[in-house]
């Protein structure tokens, strides 16, 4: 087995898509993360009453971001243009 550096970078999308095919890649991270979020705070309600503090900021940072891109993606379809997405993520590992 290997141990990982400190900090590990991972590519997650990297390259030209058109309005839909980064409509479709970039809806569904949005969306996912969304509902995990949703389901974190179901469960802290359902074990604790309350709920989860996180995932109540998260959820609707993630519902704005989402409205951006929506409006992204629409100038993108009717300029007829392609878009370059790159997304990386940055992995630490930390005394928890």
């Amino acid at each position: 087995s290997t141990t990982m550096k400190n900090t590990e970078k991972l590519t997650l999308i990297e390259g030209q898509f058109n309005s839909e095919e980064a409509d479709e890649i970039l809806t569904n991270i949005f969306t996912t993360k969304i509902h995990f979020h949703k389901m974190k705070n179901f469960g802290s309600q359902e074990r604790y009453g309350k709920d989860d503090e996180t995932a109540q900021k998260r959820i609707p940072a993630l519902k704005k971001e989402m409205e951006k891109l929506k409006s992204i993606l629409a100038e993108a379809k009717t300029k007829n243009k392609k878009l370059v997405v790159n997304s990386e993520i940055t992995i630490s590992l930390i005394d928890g």
